[in-house]
């Protein structure tokens, strides 16, 4: 069942956005919005990361059923994202070119070749960034006086499995000291250095990124502490809190993404918190495809899982209409898919 869910949202995706670079044989890239403006048809309107997290998903799709056609779309759409980048695999946000990192890695664990020069370009930017003011860690961006778990998370988890587990501990060890909030324990935005003010904003995608890098570092006591403080705080009625259209499109989804992990890695002396994790991602799982709706290509989902999708036609501002939105789901059902 999860299988043909997943299946489904990302023959939607595929039907609805993805197409050519400037019309260019042999590359894809996924238009940022349905239906497509004039901008969004010429991949004018540029979501770096967002595309990341799409490769990510044909990732998840060709681990759960491969293709040879998959893996060539996933070649191509590697390749079709330095184009688009005017020849460069980095940009001037680390939070951004981690997450094309985390994506390129698992390319390359499928045998797909050529994207090495890629992860060590990013790997070493991903390094420049590290500083050791106020304990360590790295910036949100070049230039900036902003550290935040959006970018520490998922460079942690980059730095993990490429083997630098020492780096990565520092950065998961500055998000331990400074974002985790002691009396929940979920985890704040950021710190501002310039005028030392904790950001504590609290948004999914970062109890999600802090998780992923507890979970590749073996911090059991960690990655129990937020799984259980996500439950707690970040899912009414056991569904996962969306945070609307644009980037927090994606927030939810790069959660779910790590629990699922969580409750594959986590050893049986916590298996209570595992499954835990577990339902957190079939419950929502569940509820996004219930509040589907019908529409060319497949479904359309909600950006709030506990809520239906609006009907068609979209007006103009609903964040349904937003790549970040349709591939968050699918990645959910992806992350389902793989507890099944």
């Amino acid at each position: 069942m999860h299988a043909e869910r997943a299946a489904a949202a990302e023959r939607a995706v595929h039907e609805r956005h993805l197409r050519r670079v400037w019309a260019l044989p042999g590359t894809v890239l996924g238009r940022s919005g349905w239906p497509p403006d004039p901008g969004q048809r010429l991949h004018w309107h540029w979501n770096y990361w967002w595309q990341a997290h799409l490769l990510d998903s044909l990732v998840d799709a060709q681990l759960r059923a491969p293709t040879a056609e998959r893996a060539k779309r996933i070649e191509r759409f590697a390749k079709s994202v330095l184009l688009r980048n005017f020849g460069r695999w980095v940009n001037d946000y680390y939070d951004d070119i981690a997450w094309l990192g985390l994506a390129l890695q698992r390319v390359r664990a499928l045998r797909i070749d050529g994207f090495d020069a890629a992860i060590d370009a990013i790997g070493a930017r991903l390094r420049e960034g590290w500083s050791e003011e106020s304990g360590g860690g790295i910036w949100w961006r070049r230039g900036d006086r902003f550290k935040n778990a959006p970018a520490n998370g998922p460079a942690a988890i980059f730095h993990a499995r490429g083997g630098e587990t020492e780096h990565a501990a520092g950065l998961t060890d500055w998000m331990t000291s400074t974002l985790v909030d002691p009396g929940t324990g979920l985890v704040w935005d950021g710190l501002r250095l310039d005028t030392g003010e904790l950001v504590k904003h609290i948004y999914t995608y970062c109890q999600g990124v802090y998780l992923g890098a507890c979970v590749e570092l073996s911090e059991v006591d960690n990655a129990t502490r937020t799984v259980r403080a996500v439950a707690a705080h970040c899912a009414p009625g056991g569904v996962l809190r969306g945070q609307n259209g644009g980037d927090g499109g994606l927030f939810a989804a790069i959660l779910a993404r790590y629990l699922a992990l969580a409750a594959l890695r986590l050893p049986e002396t916590e298996a209570e918190t595992a499954a835990i994790a577990r339902d957190l991602v079939l419950t929502s799982a569940e509820a996004c495809w219930s509040g589907a709706v019908d529409a060319p290509g497949g479904p359309l989902f909600s950006a709030e899982w506990s809520r239906p999708a609006p009907a068609l036609p979209l007006a103009p501002d609903v964040p349904e209409r937003d790549l970040s939105v349709q591939v968050g789901a699918w990645m959910l059902l992806e992350a389902a898919a793989s507890l099944t």
